[in-house]
């Protein structure tokens, strides 16, 4: 999705069409990330709560599982920002036309 985004960025002249599907996409994919955090957040509460104490492998693959979606969700929001952007200066150039 990140690529699809960046190359629409980088086109000469992307479809409207074109970039309005790709935001639908990737504010999809943006939101099973941050579903997919939560489950990872909730886990680790449940697992920190289940008061064992061989939980410290466990806590780190979940930290870096979370780590991970963080940095996929902060990269995909800032591109859909952009293409968000992009589509509107699109839009409006359309319209007064």
């Amino acid at each position: 999705m990140q690529a699809q985004i960046e190359e629409l960025l980088n086109a000469r002249a992307p479809t409207l069409a074109r970039m309005e599907d790709t935001l639908t996409e990737g504010y999809a994919q943006a939101l099973a990330l941050e579903a997919e955090r939560w489950r990872l957040e909730r886990r680790i509460g449940e697992v920190a709560r289940e008061g064992r104490t061989d939980i410290g492998e466990e806590l780190r693959a979940l930290g870096t599982r979370l780590t991970r979606a963080d940095g996929e969700l902060t990269k995909l929001r800032s591109l859909l920002g952009s293409l968000h952007e992009r589509a509107r200066v699109v839009r409006l150039a359309a319209s007064r036309s």
